[in-house]
């Protein structure tokens, strides 16, 4: 009985202290991460994106460029490149978005694109037939180690996060992503947002 008592009791009180630091959601719409061979392709050989935000990630930035993206049934306009690039291109889609294209982007980790979608990249100079890389990314919070061990998590453990408000929700299979270089911030796409009503500097509780 001590141990069951003990147990809950220490469950209630990490779950206060996790309460007491809440964290910033941040909506992550569609976009692409192009490495430098499919951005010359895109762009024109030589070319250099060109930032015109930095987000809260470090090192991460949203670019002047878009792009458009298709499948079997339909196409895209519009779509943002972030940078830094990376060594694969990525794309990064919402369930809503796989219906208008007519592509089965899975669910997955974010740099997870091995047998992913296939889709075609339209830039201004070229196109790339993508034969892998787009997904749907699990939803994530990003986080330090002194953040982790603050939660008591540490990389890849999956959590539930709580939002409170008009359509709150909480949320399951939340991956926690733990690096020295990350800042504390909780991702979802635009359909999870749209269904709990969250909107950018929302804030979370982990439970």
């Amino acid at each position: 009985m001590d141990n069951i008592v003990n147990k809950i009791t220490g469950d209630v009180k990490l779950r206060a202290k996790r309460a007491s630091k809440p964290i910033i959601v941040n909506i992550s719409n569609r976009h692409i991460h192009l490495c430098k061979d499919d951005m010359e392709k895109l762009f024109g050989s030589g070319y250099t994106l060109n930032k015109i935000k930095d987000l809260m990630q470090p090192g991460e930035h949203a670019c002047k460029e878009t792009v458009s993206i298709s499948g079997k049934k339909g196409e895209i306009k519009n779509v943002r490149v972030l940078g830094p690039l990376r060594k694969v291109t990525q794309v990064e889609i919402s369930k809503t978005d796989t219906f208008a294209l007519g592509v089965n982007a899975p669910l997955r980790v974010s740099g997870d694109v091995a047998g992913s979608a296939p889709l075609t990249i339209t830039g201004p100079l070229g196109k790339v037939e993508l034969k892998e890389g787009c997904i749907i990314a699990r939803r994530h919070v990003h986080m330090t180690p002194s953040d982790a061990a603050f939660y008591e998590v540490k990389d890849g453990d999956t959590v539930r996060v709580k939002f409170e408000g008009e359509r709150g929700l909480i949320f399951d299979n939340v991956v926690a992503r733990v690096r020295p270089d990350m800042s504390l911030e909780f991702h979802v796409d635009m359909d999870e947002a749209n269904a709990a009503g969250i909107t950018n500097g929302s804030t979370v509780v982990l439970l």
